[in-house]
This record gives structure tokens, C-alpha cells and sequence, in this order.
């Protein structure tokens, strides 16, 4: 086999194609595993989209045992779900939903002062 520079270069992007393919199944793996850290929240809010919830969550009162990683399983005591009549935020609120004990996973958070704002949150 004789090997060009670009025929070389193509067959190292598709290793490294295929090598970050297979860290990112593991990584999904992993979460769904249970090797998530875990927080507690007992009060948050998240909007409704057509039908489907937000991948973002504003959580007060957030206590979280571990930072720095990714994938926290997130039990909330009380989480409002605001069902949006339409796709913008300031768009008038259809009706209103109140879950409780609720446990969701969520790829990390950001700090504003007292809230946590959780991003990646798988729906359901």
C-alpha cells in the first residue's frame, strides 16, 4: 500500500472521527449510568415549548454535591413547567403545571447569585 499525504491525512481524521464518536457514546453511557454527580433543588422553573419541555432549568435553592463535572442528577422538590402558547419567552403562558419529587439529568449549571441555571437537561 502506498499512502499520499492527503490519503494519510484522510485516514487519520477518520480515526480521530471515530475515536471522539465512541468517547462521546461512552460519555452518555456513563450518565445514564449513574456515575452523575447529584444535586438537590427545592425549587425551580422551566418553560414548555409546543409540547416540549426546555432543555434549560432555573433551580433556586440548589444544593450540589460535587462541581467541575458534567451530568448531575437533579431531584427537584417543586418544578413549575410553564406551557407557552407560543416559541418566545415573553409570549403569552397557555397554563401553568406543578411537579413534585422530581429527579432529571442535566449536563451542568451556571451561578446568578442565588439561582443555579442548569443547561442540557434531558426532557423527561
Amino acid at each position: 500500500m502506498n499512502f499520499t499525504p492527503k490519503g494519510l491525512l484522510g485516514a487519520i481524521a477518520a480515526v480521530s472521527i471515530g475515536a471522539a464518536t465512541l468517547l462521546g457514546t461512552g460519555a452518555g453511557t456513563a450518565a445514564a449510568g449513574g456515575d452523575s454527580h447529584r444535586a438537590h433543588c427545592d425549587r425551580a422553573e422551566r418553560p414548555v415549548w409546543s409540547g416540549d419541555p426546555s432543555r434549560n432549568i432555573t433551580g433556586r435553592g440548589c444544593k450540589v454535591t460535587s462541581s467541575g463535572k458534567h451530568w448531575y442528577r437533579v431531584e427537584f422538590d417543586t418544578l413549575v413547567e410553564a406551557h407557552h402558547k407560543t416559541d418566545y419567552l415573553n409570549g403569552p403562558v397557555d397554563r401553568t403545571t406543578t411537579r413534585h419529587d422530581r429527579t432529571i439529568s442535566c449536563m451542568g449549571y451556571t451561578k446568578d447569585g442565588d439561582r443555579l441555571n442548569w443547561f442540557g437537561c434531558m426532557p423527561y
